[in-house]
């Protein structure tokens, strides 16, 4: 059984929804740390000063088990989930000081044992001894359709021309900045998720995490 497994890709590749369920079925711990970013984000946007070292050094980040988000000790879970903080978190991720920090509560969260870990560079640089690396990705025009549906289903406004291209820049941001991008680590599995069911994703790691060669 694989007791740290780091599941990296493309925003909208449906990492943290099927890290969160695999993690569930196998009794580990599920560390988003994209939602990490994410609170990095809303603190800048909610402070309304620039980012700075001063900020990041005394920001209190949390979470639970039930992967709720904590940002200075108050429940942010669904406010890290706007567009607004969505490309915030892209912009925050390229400074080193803030890898630096997020980095560091991410491996002593992982220092625990037992845990699915997804984000942008989990196999490459935060855990690079993982048991298990799965790269998850699909098509830009699938995960531009799924975050549609997620945001109709929440009763958002959503332009789906207008999320694709988001999620170009994003993909662009993510593999061209300087610190830590986005990569396929060299021992990772692919897994592309375009034409399979969030179960059929799941079903894959779960089946990768219980084989018994690394």
């Amino acid at each position: 059984m694989k007791k740290i497994i780091a599941v990296d890709g493309p925003a909208g590749a449906g990492k943290s929804t099927v890290s969160k369920i695999a993690a569930a079925r196998l009794g580990y711990t599920y560390i988003d740390t994209g939602a990490m970013y994410r609170a990095v984000a809303l603190k800048v946007l909610l402070d309304g000063q620039p980012l700075s070292e001063e900020l990041v050094d005394n920001i209190k980040i949390e979470l639970d088990e039930a992967a709720r988000v904590y940002l200075d000790g108050r429940n942010v879970t669904t406010e890290i989930r706007t567009p607004e903080v969505s490309r915030g978190a892209s912009d925050v991720a390229k400074f080193g000081f803030v890898r630096k920090k997020l980095t560091e509560l991410q491996r002593q969260m992982a220092a625990r044992g037992s845990v699915i870990m997804d984000g942008r560079d989990i196999g490459t640089q935060v855990l690079p001894n993982a048991d298990l690396k799965i790269f998850l990705t699909a098509s830009v025009e699938e995960r531009a359709r799924r975050r549609f549906e997620e945001l109709r289903a929440k009763g958002s406004a959503a332009n789906l021309a207008q999320i694709t291209e988001e999620i170009k820049l994003r993909d662009k941001q993510d593999s061209e900045r300087e610190i830590a991008p986005l990569a396929i680590a060299e021992d990772a599995v692919p897994v592309d998720s375009t034409h399979m069911t969030i179960d059929e994703v799941v079903a894959e790691i779960l089946r990768l995490a219980t084989t018994t060669e690394k």
